[in-house]
């Protein structure tokens, strides 16, 4: 079992989403979706960033169960919920199921999503030179709610952009019992997406 971890710059339900009954990371993080050491049954663990004021701060971890295409993603009955309405809600308009292929030019085609208003074709290709669409019905998503991190599991954490896995997998399996074993802890969606306030909008209830 092996775990990686990053920092998270923003957090506004996109990357990761933890919605609709699976937590996904469909764009952002290329290196990390198309990296092959990353196998069913392994760990991905999000950090704060210091510009958050989240520092060492735990957000989520998710336990990688499936792996597809964006275009399986896309097709997938499970995942309809995850595709972006720009007037719906905040977690409507945060879905990041947007790529699908052209099936006359086999260009991808990008949605209206929160990666298509600004720096359209940065994003674009930057999420699509990774197609691969990484899910987790075992997750752990705290967001606002995020918790910093004990010295002891520090060795996890990524202090700036990028992500390490090499030399975790004791310390991160260590560190999972610990999260299992907190009360205040809990399977699935403990918290709004930490950007959230900057909306005038009502928390969401659990």
């Amino acid at each position: 079992m092996e775990f990686f971890s990053y920092v998270i710059k923003h957090d506004l339900g996109l990357a990761p989403n933890p919605f609709w009954n699976y937590c996904t990371l469909a764009v952002c993080k290329p290196n990390i979706r198309k990296n092959r050491n990353l196998n069913i049954g392994d760990w991905i663990i999000g950090t704060g960033s210091e510009k958050m004021g989240k520092l060492n701060h735990f957000i989520y971890a998710m336990q990688l169960t499936e792996k597809m295409t964006f275009e399986e993603y896309w097709m997938d009955s499970r995942f309809t919920f995850k595709k972006p309405i720009l007037n719906g809600s905040l977690m409507q308009m945060y879905g990041d199921n947007f790529y699908h292929k052209n099936n006359d030019s086999d260009d991808w085609i990008q949605e209206k999503s929160a990666h298509s208003v600004v720096d359209k074709e940065k994003h674009k290709k930057r999420d699509t030179s990774a197609n691969t669409v990484l899910i987790s019905s075992n997750f752990y998503y705290l967001g606002d709610s995020s918790i910093l991190i004990p010295d002891e599991f520090r060795k996890l954490c990524k202090k700036k952009q990028g992500m390490k896995y090499k030399g975790l997998s004791e310390i991160g399996i260590q560190f999972m019992d610990w999260i299992q074993n907190q009360k205040k802890i809990k399977k699935g969606i403990s918290g709004d997406p930490i950007n959230w306030n900057q909306y005038k909008q009502m928390k969401l209830e659990f």
